[in-house]
Formats: structure tokens, sequence, C-alpha cells
């Protein structure tokens, strides 16, 4: 299991220790393959001061000031590069049961 996220490695890597994580999270700087797929959204401002507020500065955390954020995705793919299972959406509390994950990974 891999995790990406448009934070700099350095506050990625601080991310997993603080929360005990145990895969591995590439950064996609500047939300350059995230763009690529279309799962790229800005944050509206009046979100923003919330973020800050809660100790989420995207600006510091992501080295750059979009305040753009990748939709939560949820991909299965094979070792050959076929994708099993896709799942993203614009509602967030709109997520794949982990039996769905399992069920792609027991078919490959």
């Amino acid at each position: 299991m891999i995790a990406v996220s448009p934070q700099t490695p350095d506050k990625s890597q601080a991310t997993l220790l603080k929360n005990f994580l145990e895969y591995q999270v590439l950064s996609d700087l500047g939300n350059k393959v995230a763009r690529q797929y279309g799962l790229v959204f800005q944050v509206p401002e009046w979100i923003r001061s919330l973020y800050i507020s809660w100790g989420s500065n995207l600006p510091a955390f992501n080295a750059d000031s979009s305040w753009e954020l990748p939709l939560p995705g949820t991909f299965v793919i094979a070792p050959d590069g076929t994708v099993l299972l896709s799942h993203a959406d614009t509602d967030i509390t709109n997520l794949l049961e982990p039996a769905e994950i399992l069920n792609a990974l027991e078919k490959r």
C-alpha cells in the first residue's frame, strides 16, 4: 500500500511518524499527477481559515500557495499495471467499503 500526497517529503514523513503509519507516502508536489487525472480541487476561501485554525496550513505543508488538494481516491493496481478498482468522489463521505477493496485484491 502506498499513499500519494501533495505534501513535501519532510511533512509527509512527519505525518507518518506522528501517526505510526507503516506505508510509503509519495509526494506529488504541485498536484501534478492528481491534476492529470482530474482529481484536484480548490479549497474555498471560507474554509481556509478553518484549516489554519486546526493547524493545517496547506501552503506550508505543500510548499505552494495554491490552496489546492486532490480528491481522496482509492486505486487497486495489479503488478502488470492493470487497474483493478478505482474510486474517487467529490463527496468525501462516499468512501469504498473495505470489502470492495479486498474483493479487488482477491481477483488479481
